[in-house]
This record gives C-alpha cells, structure tokens and sequence, in this order.
C-alpha cells in the first residue's frame, strides 16, 4: 500500500470518527445536509474523484462520473450511501467506500428575533453549535433585552419549546441549558420587565427591572424622592394574575414585580 493511500486512509478515518464522535457528544442527530453547504467527498483508493462542492439550490451536488446527485435533506451517512451507490451502480467503481466531510455548514439556519443587536437569520457553521454561539452571532443581547429568551425547535419529530436564563448559565456555571442547535431553530429574546415611577422623583419614568430590586432600590434608580416628596403614604399599583389592578402601600424592601407602577406623594409639610 502506498504512502499516499496510507495518508487518505488515515484522512477518512479521523473525519469519521471526528464527526460521529462530535455529534454523538452533543446528544443530536446526524447532521442533515442543504442547500449552501459545502462538502469535500472522498472515495477510498480512488484520489482522483476527491471533490469539493457545494450543495445547490435545489439540494443537488455535481460529482464526476455520475452527474447530479441529490443530497439535500440526507444525513452524511446516507449521503454516503447514496453516492456508494449510484458509483457502484453505474460501474465505475466495484466497492466503493465514499466518505464526506462538511467543511462550511450553511444549509441549515436559525432565526434570531427580538431584543438583539443584529436579528437574523444564521447559518448553523458547525454540527454542534451550540446556543450562547449563536447569540454571540447575532451582536448579543441588546440593553432593552430580557434575561430569558425562548428557543423553539423540532427534537425528534417534536415541536418542542424552552426558556432559558442566559445569566445563570453563567452565574451558576451550569451549561446544561446550553443547548446544541438545530436547524429551523427559532431564538427569540423579549424585552426586559419595566418598572415606572412617577410622582414626587427626581426622575419620573420607565427603567429596567433588575433581578431581585427592592422598592427602595427602584426609588434610587428614579433619583431618589424630590424635596417635595415623601415615601409615607407610598403607592404601588401592581396588576395581579388575572389582570385586576390592586393598590398596595409597601415596605421599602419590597421586591418590585414586572410592570409595577411606584406612586411617590408630595408631602404636606
């Protein structure tokens, strides 16, 4: 056997094992092939029909002897297979060992929508991208935007849907919740809880609800209570499960709930 098939043998082997290996790690599936994908095909003993192309519009590719093939929408091994089989069919090559390795993964795109600084649709560049690679994509997550996003997909037939905190995944250092994407995979970030205050403050307004802050904490978020004001007789308008408005009078350490309104009186003295 000669050096050079040595080499391709050795060549192969590692891009199976790389790719299987990979994605079995992730717990997916098999990657599927589309349309913008560009792939290099190799045929064991056979150098001369070693190609690089790229997966058309129409999911088809162009390779030497055979012509047109269909692949879009395959998984790599059954891409294989299918390939194995029309050279085999066709007589040019009596076994062949047909092996394909994705070099730039553009068939299959996730969507990022909402409250990031460059929504869009990207392609997924390598089989097991996972979610916080995708974001970093998309610009990151913009100042208006929430702590939680939503990712809905398609796992195993099923349509399926997850929340994610993105802080925690860091916070806590748990990145179980770091999912491995999918193509058609849609990520959507919302805005950011609000909270608002108006009345006696330095800064009337609307301001972004931090994680756990206090009612005391809101007040100095809007500049604190003017020279007119008073925090006695505060007032909290606050909306409950079923949408009926409630008036509260709180404790400063009160935590501030989404879309709570902060009603500071002017004092009488």
């Amino acid at each position: 056997m000669s050096h050079r098939t040595i080499s391709q043998l050795v060549f192969l082997v590692l891009a199976l094992v790389y790719f299987v290996s990979g994605a079995k790690a992730e717990g997916g599936g098999e990657y599927v092939l589309g349309s913008g994908d560009i792939i290099r095909i190799t045929v064991f003993q056979n150098p001369d029909l070693t190609t690089e192309t790229r997966v058309s519009e129409t999911g088809a590719i162009t390779f030497p002897l055979v012509g047109n093939v269909e692949v879009g929408g395959l998984t790599v091994p059954a891409a294989e297979n299918r390939l194995a089989e029309q050279l085999r069919s066709g007589g040019f090559v009596l076994q062949p060992q047909v092996g394909i390795l994705p070099l730039q993964m553009r068939g299959n795109q996730v969507a990022v929508l909402g409250h990031v600084n460059r929504p869009g649709r990207y392609p997924l560049e390598t089989f097991n991208m996972r979610l916080t690679d995708m974001l970093a994509n998309a610009g990151g997550v913009a100042a208006a935007g929430g702590d939680q996003l939503v990712l809905i997909g398609v796992r195993d037939g099923k349509s399926v849907r997850m929340e994610i905190d993105v802080p925690s995944l860091f916070q806590k250092g748990d990145m179980s919740a770091d999912v491995t994407l999918a193509g058609g995979d849609v990520i959507y970030v919302n805005r950011a809880p609000m909270f608002y205050i108006y009345g006696e403050v330095n800064r009337p307004g609307a301001f972004r609800l931090e994680r756990g802050m206090s009612v005391m904490q809101g007040l100095a978020t809007g500049g604190g209570v003017s020279l007119r004001g008073t925090v006695r007789g505060l007032r909290i308008h606050r909306r409950d499960a079923d949408g009926a408005l409630q008036v509260i009078e709180p404790d400063l350490e009160l935590a501030l709930q989404p879309d709570d309104v902060i009603f500071v009186k002017e004092s009488l003295f």
